[in-house]
């Protein structure tokens, strides 16, 4: 009897929550995308602020963020051993990595009118594959760019391979520091879509951490606490971000705690309710623009479907609830329901992007990036 070679990748990912480490195990045996196992190592204190401090610019920021890149592949390294240890399986076992890295920053024409967009992750893929004896697959962003795109988003095309046989529209929709969403259309002749619809957990979590101790709000328990401020609402759905066209994508250089009060300050010079936004309603006020900014999305491009949350949002029940509100007329479960991790579903696309490499896949999606042609996105580096 032939048994089917194991055809293991470890995909990794840190989102610009900055959080922590995600790892998943995939197995691409008969080209199917089995999850083996998932792995989660939170960032200390330190790390977190180093990695959120370079969001912006500022002093010696360049000696900072190469050092930081060193260190991140020494946890990533690290992490990525660990779970090997934990699931009993050797390095031999493995056939790559599929490392995202760490965005720092990601500077599309579509946010800022720059002569030279880029994006930067850092995480050493030399110091990862050396320090784990596994080749690794990184910098898939870039090609996309060099070809016009924005190089973001990018796990539509993953998106994509997980649901070939779908019978209504699939909505597939992460919620990590910034949001975005995989438009998955039961109608073949309509293209696949793909972009960041604005803040996810990034301007929730900022204004928590102003305000509270800790880094972010446990279940939306202080968003509750407050009342949704309608007229300031609409002055953040105002911004031209949110009624761009796609392909678009924006990170944490644009939705930050910067943005928050230039926006309040704005909105209380031309409000006569100069007293009445205390903390707790902003903060119920930003997690009702993520969710609206989402689903307003949704709902210009379908009128029913599935629509399937992960990431890090997911666990904010208040936030996962404002979303089931407002669409009443779409499924919305979270991909677990499915039994695609949710948590790790991020870190299960870089494993099928390395797999995509290797195979010669093209990883990205014109229509979602705006590159002026598919390719294979990764360059590979050796132990």
């Amino acid at each position: 009897m032939n048994v089917t070679e194991k055809q293991y990748y470890i995909g990794i990912m840190s989102g610009t929550s900055a959080d922590g480490i995600d790892l998943a195990l995939i197995d691409f045996s008969d080209n199917k995308i089995k999850l083996i196992a998932s792995y989660y190592q939170a960032y200390s204190d330190t790390t977190y602020q180093q990695i959120t401090e370079l969001y912006q610019p500022s002093l010696n920021e360049i000696d900072r963020a190469f050092a930081l890149d060193v260190l991140l592949a020494k946890q990533f390294a690290h992490a990525i051993n660990k779970f090997l240890v934990q699931e009993s399986i050797s390095v031999n076992s493995i056939i790559a990595i599929g490392n995202h890295g760490q965005t720092i920053r990601h500077r599309p024409s579509v946010t800022r009118n720059i002569s030279a967009p880029f994006t930067l992750q850092i995480s050493c893929n030399q110091t990862l594959a050396t320090l784990t004896n596994i080749r690794v697959i990184g910098d898939f962003r870039t090609k996309d760019m060099v070809l016009g795109g924005q190089g973001a988003p990018l796990v539509p095309a993953f998106h994509n391979a997980l649901f070939p046989d779908e019978q209504q529209d699939v909505f597939v929709i992460n919620i990590g520091g910034i949001a975005n969403v995989t438009y998955i259309p039961f109608d073949k002749s309509q293209t696949i879509l793909g972009f960041d619809t604005g803040p996810g957990n990034a301007l929730i979590d900022d204004w928590f951490k102003a305000h509270n101790n800790g880094r972010f709000d446990n279940n939306g328990e202080w968003a509750q606490s407050g009342v949704t401020n309608t007229a300031l609402l609409t002055h953040f759905i105002n911004d031209p971000y949110f009624t761009l066209l796609a392909p678009k994508s924006t990170g944490r250089e644009y939705f930050n705690r910067e943005w928050v009060n230039q926006n309040i300050n704005q909105f209380l010079q031309s409000s006569p309710q100069k007293n009445a936004l205390k903390p707790e309603d902003i903060q119920a006020t930003l997690t009702e623009l993520t969710a609206k900014s989402i689903t307003e999305q949704v709902l210009l491009l379908s009128t029913k479907g599935n629509v399937y949350l992960c990431g890090g949002g997911t666990l904010n029940n208040h936030l996962f609830n404002l979303i089931k509100q407002n669409l009443k007329v779409f499924a919305v479960t979270s991909s677990d329901t499915i039994n695609i991790n949710s948590d790790a579903l991020e870190a299960s696309a870089f494993a099928w992007f390395a797999y995509a490499f290797d195979k010669k896949i093209t990883g990205n999606i014109p229509a979602v990036t705006g590159a002026s042609k598919e390719t294979v996105l990764g360059i590979e580096f050796h132990p």
